[in-house]
C-alpha cells in the first residue's frame, strides 16, 4: 500500500501523470510539497510544484481544460503558471515551471533554499512509499533535520530578492533557525527589496504575522536592518523618547506593544469568542489575528511628527490623526483592500479611547454605548491593541493602580461587545420621515443627527415609546436653535 500520497492527491497526480505520458514529458514535483511530506506538515489546501524542461506553459494550459481546473499565467519569461483545482473541501493549487538551466540538477541550483531542493519524477513519487526515493542533491534531508535555513547559492537573492523576507518567514512558520551566513546575505543584499512588487512582499509579511512569533521575527528583520526597507517609515521613531511615563522609545514601545499583543492572544487562546474575531478573514487568506498585530505595531507612528514640548513636558496631541494618514499610506502601498483599510484606521485612530475611558470615575452606559458605535466591527481590535499598548508601558509616572484599572475597563468592554453581538438590533422609534412631517423639517444632515441622537437615548434605556422619543427630538431641536 502507497503512504507517501494522501488518496485524494494520489488521484489528481495520477491525472498530472497520464497526462505527461500523453505528451511524452517527464514530470517532477520539487520544492515545499516534498518539504511538507519529509517534516509531515499537512496543509488543508494543498500546493505542489511542477517542473519539466520546457513549454510548461502550453502543458499546463492544455492539462487544466482535461482536468476542468482554472488556469493562469504568472511569469511568462520563466514558463511559469498556475492551476487551480478545488476537489470536495479542498483546494489544490498546482504551479508549473520550466528548468533554468539545461538539467534538473542545475534547475535545482536557482531554488531558493536547500530546504526546497528536493525533487521527485512523478511518476516515482505515485510509486514511492516514503522519502527515501527523493532526489537530494544539495543537502536538504540533513537541513531539513537540522531545522536550518540555508541559501542554495549566493546568488540566490539577485535572482529573487523576496527570497530574503521568505527566508524570515519560513522560519516563522517552521521554527527553523536562519543559518549566519544567509542572514549576512540577505542584510548585505536588502536594498534589492525595494524593486519587488508591494503584494509579494505584503504576503510573506503577513505570514510571519500569522504566526505567533511575530515579535521575534519582526525586531530580527529590524537588526538586519530589512524592515526599514519594507516600511521605512519606521525609522522615525526610532530613538524618539516618549516622557515619564515610558520606559522605551517609539520604536521599541511598538515592538514592546506587539509582543504584549502576542502574549496576550497565547492567554485567551481558549476563548472562543475571541478567537473567532482574530481568525475571521479580512481578505483573500489575511486574517484579522495578523492586521490587528500590523496595527499594534503602528499605533504611535504618528508620534515622532506630533511631538512637541510645552513648559518642559513632552506632548504628542493629535498624534492618532498623524498615525492614521501615515498606517493609511502604509496600507494602500501594501494594496491592502478597502476593508483591512478601514480597519487599520480605526485602530490606529481610536487606540487611546479606552484609556480615556478608564481615566473616567464611571463607565457610564453612554460611554459604552458611543465607544461601540465609534469603533464599530474594530471595537474588539482597538479593545486588544489598547491593553498591549498599557502593559508595553512601564516608565516611572506609570502607577499599578492605573495599569489595574485600565485591564477592568477594557474587560468590561469586552464583556458589552460580546454582550451587544449577540442582541437583535433596536427597531426605531422615529424614522426620518415621522421627524419630518412632526417638525415640519426637509431633508438635510439635521435629521441624521436627530436619529442619532434618538438611537443613544434607545440604547441607554433613556427613551422607549414615541412620546418619549418625540420629547427628546424637541429637546435636542431646541437645543440646537431650530425650535
Amino acid at each position: 500500500m502507497n503512504t507517501l500520497l494522501a488518496p485524494q492527491a494520489r488521484q489528481l497526480l495520477s491525472e498530472v501523470l497520464d497526462f505527461s505520458r500523453k505528451k511524452n514529458l517527464k514530470v517532477y514535483i520539487v520544492g515545499g510539497y516534498l518539504r511538507d511530506l519529509v517534516l509531515k506538515r499537512i496543509k488543508a489546501n494543498p500546493d505542489i510544484d511542477f517542473c519539466l524542461k520546457k513549454n510548461s506553459i502550453n502543458f499546463a494550459r492544455t492539462l487544466a481544460k482535461k482536468i476542468k481546473a482554472g488556469f493562469v499565467v504568472l511569469d511568462k519569461e520563466h514558463g511559469a503558471c498556475r492551476l487551480v483545482k478545488k476537489i470536495k473541501d479542498k483546494t489544490y493549487t498546482l504551479d508549473f515551471t520550466d528548468f533554468r538551466a539545461p538539467t534538473l540538477e542545475a534547475d535545482l541550483l536557482h531554488r531558493d533554499f536547500t530546504i526546497n531542493t528536493l525533487a521527485l519524477g512523478l511518476e516515482e513519487a505515485l510509486k514511492a512509499k516514503g522519502c527515501d526515493a527523493f532526489i537530494d542533491l544539495y543537502s536538504a534531508g540533513k537541513d531539513l533535520k537540522s531545522k536550518v535555513i540555508r541559501v542554495i547559492n549566493k546568488q540566490a537573492f539577485d535572482e529573487d530578492p523576496l527570497r530574503i523576507l521568505r527566508a524570515f518567514s519560513f522560519s516563522a512558520i517552521l521554527g527553523f533557525k536562519i543559518e549566519k551566513g544567509t542572514l549576512r546575505l540577505a542584510k548585505f543584499k536588502r536594498h534589492k527589496l525595494s524593486a519587488v512588487s508591494t503584494e509579494r512582499v505584503r504576503d510573506e509579511l503577513f505570514k510571519i504575522f500569522d504566526t505567533d512569533k511575530s515579535f521575534e521575527y519582526l525586531t530580527m528583520m529590524d537588526r538586519y536592518k530589512v524592515l526599514k526597507v519594507i516600511i521605512p517609515e519606521i525609522e522615525l521613531m526610532r530613538g524618539v523618547a516618549q516622557g515619564p511615563y515610558h520606559h522605551l522609545d517609539v520604536l521599541k514601545h511598538s515592538f514592546e506593544t506587539l509582543r504584549q499583543l502576542e502574549n496576550f492572544f497565547r492567554e485567551i487562546r481558549f476563548n472562543k469568542g475571541i478567537k473567532d474575531y482574530l481568525d475571521e478573514v479580512m481578505s483573500s487568506v489575511r486574517k484579522r489575528r495578523a492586521l490587528i498585530k500590523l496595527g499594534a505595531f503602528l499605533h504611535d507612528i504618528g508620534k515622532p511628527q506630533a511631538k512637541r514640548r510645552r513648559e518642559g513636558k513632552i506632548m504628542f496631541h493629535g498624534h492618532e490623526r498623524v498615525g492614521t494618514a501615515i498606517a493609511t499610506d502604509i496600507s494602500r502601498r501594501f494594496k491592502l483592500s478597502n476593508n483591512e483599510i478601514d480597519a487599520l484606521r480605526k485602530m490606529v485612530f481610536w487606540h487611546l479611547r479606552p484609556g480615556y475611558l478608564a481615566d473616567n470615575e464611571e463607565l457610564t452606559a453612554r460611554a459604552i454605548f458611543r465607544y461601540l458605535r465609534d469603533t464599530s466591527a474594530e471595537a474588539l481590535s482597538v479593545l486588544l491593541i489598547s491593553l498591549a499598548d498599557q502593559r508595553a508601558t512601564k516608565g516611572r509616572l506609570t502607577s499599578l493602580e492605573s495599569r489595574l484599572n485600565h485591564e477592568r475597563v477594557v474587560t468590561r468592554l469586552l464583556k458589552e461587545y460580546f454582550k451587544k453581538s449577540k442582541e437583535k438590533k433596536l427597531i426605531r422609534i422615529l424614522t426620518g420621515n415621522d421627524l419630518m412631517k412632526k417638525f415640519k423639517l426637509q431633508p438635510s444632515p439635521l435629521i441624521g443627527g436627530i436619529l442619532s441622537h434618538l438611537e443613544e437615548l434607545q440604547a441607554i434605556g433613556r427613551i422607549k415609546t414615541k412620546v418619549q422619543a418625540l420629547k427628546a427630538a424637541t429637546v435636542f431641536l431646541k437645543k440646537k436653535g431650530h425650535l
